[in-house]
């Protein structure tokens, strides 16, 4: 098989295209500057060029907050451009993994979302990411599959758990918010089971999958974690409510996933995400700018 990964350049692409190249797999990524997915013709050129079996689209417009004022930017991304790939996809007879996102779902319940739950987003980025679930699963309804992840923190890239590593070295104290709970889930961990589940796509499976670590905790218990993991004082870590960082997007106050699909494939569910942070840390503060 032969695989095409789009957002090459971000955190998961970069992992998924490690994660299939350590498998021996046929794997070509492709960063924005190689392959722009709003472009219609770009993306039909790529895979008339690569002709890929499986296709994984990483590329993402995740400005959250930004996403509020530019939500037609962010819907040429999220949902534009994984039309365009769904239908080059359908063309050349490959298979597509889109990747989504919590964002999809309104956050207030106080269990996990199943990947059934109606979708309800309550931003402009979740509503532009939910155009694209729709767009992948009209155009290819049998042959692709839509995996929603969370909360991702990896070795490449800006995310939640770089900025503690950073801050614990900074700050005396520091104030987190407790009052939002979701599932902390490293990269590498999903790029391994997008891995796992193109073999899968390719021998009829399709639908939607949720990609997140298992448990749950507050952005107050993740900054915690990662203190105690740095071997710094967790009480440093200060819980408040998230009236004190007003933000021009709401984040959901529940995001938590459900991972039931898995079983169908014989796959279990990611890997708690106090194990996958502890074995991270030591890789992304080794990566971290000094």
């Amino acid at each position: 098989m032969r695989w095409l990964i789009t957002g090459a350049g971000g955190m998961l692409g970069r992992d998924t295209v490690d994660e299939l190249a350590r498998r021996g797999a046929d794997v070509v990524g492709l960063d924005h500057t190689s392959l722009d997915i709003t472009q219609q013709e770009a993306v039909q050129g790529a895979l008339a060029d690569h002709r890929p079996d499986l296709v994984v689209n990483c590329a993402a417009y995740t400005a959250v907050d930004d996403a509020e004022t530019d939500e037609e930017r962010a819907l040429r991304i999220n949902g534009d451009g994984p039309r365009h790939l769904a239908r080059a996809c359908a063309t050349h007879g490959a298979r597509l993994i889109h990747l989504s996102t919590d964002y999809v779902f309104a956050g207030d319940t106080r269990t996990p979302y199943p990947e059934d739950h109606p979708p309800a987003p309550h931003t402009a980025y979740g509503r532009t990411k939910l155009a694209g679930e729709r767009a992948v699963a009209r155009e290819l309804p049998t042959s692709s599959a839509i995996v929603r992840t969370a909360w991702l923190y990896g070795v490449h890239g800006r995310s939640f758990v770089r900025t503690m590593i950073d801050l614990e070295s900074r700050r005396d104290t520091l104030d987190v918010v407790d009052d939002q709970r979701g599932q902390p889930t490293w990269s590498a961990d999903v790029a391994a089971r997008l891995a796992d589940l193109g073999p899968h796509l390719v021998r009829g499976a399709s639908g939607v999958f949720h990609a997140t670590s298992s448990g749950e905790a507050s952005w107050y218990e993740l900054a915690r974690e990662v203190f105690t993991g740095l071997g710094a004082d967790p009480d440093r870590v200060r819980p408040v409510g998230s009236e004190a960082f007003p933000r021009p997007a709401p984040r959901p106050a529940y995001s938590a996933l459900a991972h039931g699909r898995w079983q169908e494939l014989d796959l279990p569910p990611l890997r708690d995400w106090r194990s996958a942070l502890h074995e991270a840390l030591p890789l992304i503060r080794k990566e971290s700018p000094s």
